[in-house]
């Protein structure tokens, strides 16, 4: 194929019409194969192109008694104090040089469409990686005395469930995620197999004692619990873009990406060092 030919494929409209289509395949992609999409807090308020933005948390409403803002002439004002700011302050990017010749094989558009599945997969793997490099950090680790992986596992369920403070009276098991390193994961696996009658159904825990578990690559702890919702990670990924490298044959796919983590309500996050591999 001529140079030509090359560049066009490049430039042409409906290369750049691919490129964008293959940009809601990758958003799309990343949320299903990012634990942390399914975790993390999206009630934040702000433009994160802007480069930041603003999660809040209110303090508990007080019960008084019948007529209290009646003789005050007012309600109790909303407490909040505990206001976060996130900013979006990690950059990253997946720029692969193609050659003129594969270029001119398949076409941007085509090596895109090839290589998406697993960009979203790195782009999931980096955010994971944060996300649960946070939890880890702001998060508080529970002692116990309990060897039995069952029993370490509901410990760490029971800290983020009983939690009270000036924000939370008591956490919904419905609203807890339970996060375990493959080794404990597939310790609790037996455990289940052993206690129910032929073995469970099926090879995913989807459930234990009514808190959701996932099996989690990307921790170093053994054992995380907390709420659906402590962290927040905005994450902004730019178009696929496509470009000729400046004295060669050659091109590069181009994909540039930016995000925050940060832990919103820590103290609804738990960890015990129990089975722990390295991430």
């Amino acid at each position: 194929m001529a140079r030509q030919d090359t560049l066009s494929i490049l430039t042409s409209g409906t290369t750049k019409d691919k490129l964008a289509e293959l940009d809601g395949q990758l958003i799309e992609s990343v949320q299903k194969d990012a634990l942390s999409a399914k975790l993390k807090n999206v009630n934040y308020s702000g433009d994160p192109t802007t480069g930041s933005v603003e999660i809040n948390r209110f303090k508990n409403a007080e019960s008084a008694d019948y007529g209290t803002a009646r003789g005050a002439g007012k309600g109790t004002a909303l407490k909040n104090t505990g206001k976060v700011t996130v900013n979006i302050d990690v950059d990253k990017e997946i720029v692969e040089e193609i050659a003129g010749k594969d270029l001119a094989l398949y076409g941007i558009a085509g090596l895109a469409d090839r290589r998406t599945a697993n960009h979203s997969k790195r782009v999931a793997a980096a955010l994971d990686r944060a996300f649960f490099a946070e939890a880890e950090s702001a998060g508080t680790e529970v002692t116990t005395l309990e060897t039995d992986v069952e029993k370490v596992v509901e410990a760490a369920i029971q800290a983020v469930e009983s939690t009270q403070n000036d924000w939370v009276d008591g956490v919904d098991r419905s609203d807890i995620a339970l996060c375990l390193s493959p080794a404990v994961f597939g310790k609790l696996r037996t455990y289940i197999d052993k206690v129910q009658d032929g073995g469970a159904q099926g090879e995913e825990i989807n459930l234990f004692h009514g808190v959701e578990v996932y099996s989690n690559v990307r921790q170093t702890k053994g054992v995380i619990a907390m709420y659906k919702g402590a962290i927040a990670q905005p994450v902004l990924i730019n178009e696929y873009a496509a470009e000729k490298i400046g004295l060669s044959n050659d091109f590069a796919i181009e994909l540039f990406y930016s995000y925050g983590t940060k832990a919103v309500m820590a103290d609804l996050i738990k960890y015990i060092d129990f089975g722990s591999v390295s991430a």
